[in-house]
């Protein structure tokens, strides 16, 4: 009897969506086989019927391998980086190795994403979307906010190291810096005040360099 016949891993992706654009770069990155299923959360594909089978709650990414379906950026880049043949810094195996990989993302979710989200939101989708112009007060709040997490990104986890989690590249690395790379584009009003942490020495500027040069010397296509 002949076996099930393989099908290729399918993503659904916004790649407006900084998460979204983390697992693309990690697909490519890998060379692993799949397809991209565009959804457009602008045009409310989020919320067909046929989506919201797959993700009752409506957000991307989703993750289709053969009968499985996965969400949460985390947990698909996660389960990519166990399954495939990837290079082991992207998901260390090492249990303490892993940990600090861990430990990261953990923080990421509560700290560097919504921080740097907030700053995209009140400094760039809100005018568009509302026609109005950005409140000072509050992108002022959301730049201190987004600074005191930079801070804490070099004295936390770049002290000793050149990237987030040890001496090599993770799956840390890429999640945070999809998300500072969406405030340091959007040409908005606070990129001085995220220059001078991304930009300048000391720590996260070398960060910076050594994350945009690894990924360059990868020859991403994306």
């Amino acid at each position: 009897m002949a076996g099930r016949k393989a099908v290729e891993l399918e993503v659904y992706l916004d790649l407006l969506s900084q998460p979204c654009r983390a697992i693309h770069i990690f697909l490519n990155c890998n060379k692993i086989p799949h397809k991209v299923k565009t959804v457009a959360i602008r045009k409310g594909e989020n919320r067909t019927p046929e989506y919201t089978k797959l993700n009752p709650m409506q957000k991307v990414p989703v993750m289709v391998d053969n009968d499985f379906v996965l969400t949460e950026s985390d947990a698909i880049l996660k389960y990519l980086a166990t399954k495939y043949d990837v290079p082991g810094n992207w998901y260390p195996r090492h249990p303490e190795r892993r940990a600090r990989v861990d430990e990261y993302t953990a923080w990421h979710h509560t700290n560097t994403r919504p921080h740097a989200a907030k700053v995209f939101l009140m400094e760039v989708l809100l005018p568009h979307m509302t026609g109005q112009p950005a409140d000072p007060l509050k992108v002022e709040r959301a730049l201190a906010d987004l600074s005191d997490t930079l801070e804490k990104l070099e004295n936390m986890f770049l002290k000793r190291q050149p990237f987030l989690c040890g001496d090599d590249i993770s799956l840390a690395d890429l999640l945070a810096m999809c998300e500072l790379m969406q405030v340091r584009s959007s040409g908005s009003t606070g990129l001085s005040e995220l220059s001078h942490w991304v930009n300048q020495p000391p720590l996260l500027r070398k960060w910076s360099y050594n994350v945009v040069r690894n990924m360059s010397n990868l020859r991403l296509s994306v």
